[in-house]
């Protein structure tokens, strides 16, 4: 059974950083493309970043440059570094396991986390 983790999120003022992770099991973690995806409440789940062993990682242009996706293959764990928060990030942050191949596509998610909530304040 797959199941996807998140923790490490919260409140923090603009400018600041924190780092995400997703405990993964019940599926090939080593060989899995993954990602974070985030979602605003009345608005569209949208893509924040993937990647995989064979493919550069990829990320929405308004994170480029202030976030990096990474994984360790020996702990399970995806992460997600946020820095430079602005208080338009502030949304539930999810971890994903998604087809390889897709990029930023929520319809290419195969599995979702529960979510984490991240509150930039201004």
């Amino acid at each position: 059974q797959v199941r996807l983790v998140e923790s490490g999120g919260g409140s923090v003022q603009a400018g600041g950083s924190l780092r995400l992770s997703c405990a993964a099991s019940g599926f090939p973690f080593s060989i899995s493309c993954m990602g974070w995806f985030r979602q605003v409440p009345g608005l569209e789940r949208e893509g924040v970043a993937t990647i995989s062993d064979s493919r550069p990682q990829t990320y929405a242009n308004s994170v480029m440059g202030r976030f990096t996706i990474s994984k360790d293959n020996a702990k399970n764990t995806l992460y997600l570094q946020m820095n430079s928060l602005k208080p338009e990030d502030t949304a539930t942050y999810y971890c994903a396991r998604r087809r390889c191949g897709s990029t930023l596509r929520v319809a290419d998610v195969t599995d979702w986390g529960q979510g984490t909530q991240v509150t930039v304040s201004s």
